[in-house]
């Protein structure tokens, strides 16, 4: 395999499109998530379209152990990884203290634990080869407080604050580290969260409109990649907003 991507949530939405537009570049693509079927599907497309292989893996990356055994399988099959896509993530309405611990600790597994095991397994190689990328899909949520989805939206503020320390630590290797940070996307992610009629889906950006930024950030070697001009005035005007009226201004846009 050539130009390697390795994608997680490579089902459905954003991780969908990444591989699609990795394929097109004629990059060759490792497919992780949990549903087999959609995978193979994916692989025969872009397999079919743009003549690049594509490797399924099925797993379910929030499970212990489940990191460790891909890299494994990769290594052992002598698998590269040049551009490493953290997008699997999942969120989930509600008050923190009512909701099942057992979802927002998963939550936290995929969202929080596997980025960052996947990112500590395969970046050494590509600083040992002197170069590659890798594209951690955070959130607009990344940036404010978010009662109502508290966990979640505390896990993006992870993965922003740690790809740009890391991105930081990189500097000179080769290796370049970006944090896609999109807005509300139409994607499954408000149907699992069960987000679909909160006031922050009702203008949701198209899938491949914020993968072609992410992805464009990636290769310029950008550090944060922010989808749309309001989202980017946003991040301006958020530094001038008090956090307390802001937490407020966070739980309406979650309210129905």
């Amino acid at each position: 395999m050539q130009n390697v991507a390795l994608i997680t949530g490579a089902s459905a939405g954003i991780g969908v499109e990444l591989a699609r537009i990795h394929a097109e570049h004629g990059g060759d693509v490792v497919l992780v998530a949990r549903r087999r079927e959609r995978l193979t599907a994916l692989a025969d497309e872009l397999g079919q379209a743009h003549g690049v292989r594509a490797r399924v893996e099925a797993v379910d990356l929030a499970a212990p152990g489940a990191v460790r055994a891909l890299c494994d399988r990769l290594q052992a099959d002598g698998v590269a990884v040049e551009f490493l896509v953290n997008n699997a993530g999942f969120g989930g309405l509600g008050k923190f203290h009512e909701r099942p611990w057992q979802q927002d600790e998963a939550m936290i597994r995929l969202n929080v634990l596997a980025l960052c095991e996947l990112t500590r397994r395969l970046v050494p190689a590509m600083v040992a080869r002197g170069h590659g990328r890798v594209l951690n899909v955070a959130s607009m949520a990344g940036f404010v407080p978010g009662p109502l989805q508290a966990v979640y939206y505390a896990s993006k503020a992870f993965v922003v604050s740690f790809s740009e320390a890391i991105a930081n630590e990189l500097e000179g290797t080769g290796v370049t580290v970006t944090a896609l940070c999109p807005g509300a996307t139409a994607t499954e992610f408000q149907q699992v969260a069960g987000l679909q009629s909160t006031r922050l889906f009702q203008r949701a950006a198209d899938a491949r409109s914020v993968a072609e930024v992410g992805y464009r950030g990636a290769l310029a070697g950008k550090v944060l990649a922010v989808p749309g001009l309001g989202n980017r005035l946003v991040l301006v005007a958020l530094r001038f907003v008090p956090r307390r009226l802001l937490t407020r201004m966070s739980r309406k846009r979650l309210e129905s």
